[in-house]
């Protein structure tokens, strides 16, 4: 974190590459990082042995991971699908779960799926305008339904942490599939309720 950082600071979100430039961390996640999470795993290591194509990328402003404190940053979600199950994020909890987000959609179209430790799951459209308040509790995955990429602006508690590894091991309720051209909202065969894992 730079020195001028220690007092008000601004930042754009304009998307181009003199703004991109202003974030002081850039994540890329390929479709290697998602092993396990899509449904059709044969499509996926077809898919996988053409190319490692990047899903998604998260562009931070990095803060002191401490209460009192913001992460805030961009997610942009590239237009595809594995299968017929579109692009999407890793998914994650905070690690500290009495912690909330909020996710401002900026350009695309899609959907939030969202779900707590208990099994109760909500999903809300992603589109330009949207402001978006998860509460505590909620893991949550953005998915692009669209064909441009989806982009969100977020911001959460500096000490929030992620656990990605609880949606790695059990996945989603739900999944988001095309059917005729339109996303659809289906039973994930593979997740378990919390008393059976």
């Amino acid at each position: 974190m730079s020195s001028e950082r220690n007092r008000p600071f601004v930042y754009r979100v304009t998307l181009t590459p003199e703004s991109l430039a202003e974030f002081d961390n850039h994540i890329v996640r390929r479709l290697s990082s998602m092993r396990g999470q899509y449904y059709d795993q044969l499509a996926y290591e077809a898919m996988l042995a053409q190319d490692d194509v990047i899903l998604y990328e998260v562009y931070e402003i990095v803060r002191p991971e401490v209460p009192g404190e913001l992460m805030t940053g961009l997610s942009i979600v590239h237009p595809g699908k594995v299968g017929d199950e579109y692009f999407m994020t890793k998914g994650h909890f905070h690690a500290v779960l009495e912690t909330a987000e909020i996710y401002h959609c900026l350009r695309g179209q899609g959907f939030m799926l969202m779900e707590t430790p208990q099994g109760d799951w909500a999903i809300e459209d992603l589109l330009p305008g949207n402001v978006l308040y998860i509460p505590p509790y909620w893991s949550h995955r953005s998915i692009n339904t669209g064909q441009e990429d989806l982009v969100t602006y977020f911001a959460y508690p500096g000490h929030a942490g992620h656990d990605y590894g609880t949606i790695e091991q059990f996945g989603f309720r739900k999944l988001v599939l095309e059917r005729n051209g339109k996303p659809v909202i289906v039973d994930n065969p593979r997740w378990r309720p919390p008393e059976e894992r």
